[in-house]
């Protein structure tokens, strides 16, 4: 399998002097297209920073970083916006979504910013709400649906421009152990047609259905194991 995330000594430093904060300490992480991980670590050990850096949401004070055969250190803003649009679906624990407009309005979102007719947007939007099992909710507003509702409709916005990677911060972390079910359900799902899953946790429950789990401590991987009991 191809790499979709290439790291390698990846640096990331806040502030100068005695006062610094070395975030991340000479990284080296690759993850292949298709692959299912989990990132775990303690408050402050750099998982955080990890996520910002993959998601080409920051850069790296040192460090290469290859998305999709794409070196991130070499674009200027505007090509990181374009790339981050076009190569990574985020999904993150607060759900984000626009609380005034349908469930389909909130997946259309991005494809409007892309520019994508009105009839291809809503073609895309409801195969995506399928994707997640929500076409029966397309036309109910947030307050309307329940949190894990709400977190599959930001699923389906993530999926909705086909991107390499889905990236998902916490994803369960404001949900019930009912709609996590569901929400991981949908993701084990996604995975099993070929999309790569980069997740967030510091909960068990969620490194049971991931094939691969990374621990971070202090900045640095200081385990990286593929999972014998994954749920499949």
């Amino acid at each position: 399998m191809r790499p979709v995330i290439e790291v390698a000594g990846l640096r990331k430093t806040y502030g100068s002097g005695p006062t610094a904060v070395h975030a991340l300490r000479g990284l080296d992480l690759t993850v292949s297209t298709g692959d299912y991980l989990a990132i775990m670590g303690a408050s402050g050990s750099g998982k955080s920073t990890l996520l910002n850096l993959i998601g080409c949401l920051d850069v790296p004070t040192e460090g290469r970083y290859r998305l999709d055969g794409i070196d991130v250190g070499s674009l200027n803003e505007r090509q990181l916006s374009l790339l981050r649009n076009r190569k990574i679906g985020f999904v993150f624990q607060s759900y984000n979504l626009v609380p005034r407009t349908t469930a389909l309005s909130n997946v259309e979102l991005p494809l409007v910013y892309a520019g994508v007719g009105r009839r291809e947007r809503r073609e895309r939007a409801l195969a995506a709400l399928e994707l997640v099992g929500l076409t029966d909710r397309a036309g109910h507003r947030p307050t309307e649906l329940s949190g894990g509702q709400q977190q599959r409709v930001a699923v389906a916005r993530a999926l909705v421009n086909s991107p390499a990677i889905v990236l998902a911060d916490e994803p369960t972390g404001n949900l019930d152990s009912a709609s996590t079910s569901d929400m991981l359900a949908v993701f084990d799902r996604l995975n099993a047609l070929g999309r790569t899953i980069v997740v967030i946790t510091h909960e068990d429950e969620v490194t049971r259905h991931a094939a691969r789990v990374v621990r971070v401590s202090d900045g640095r991987i200081v385990s990286d194991t593929y999972s014998a009991w994954a749920v499949r």
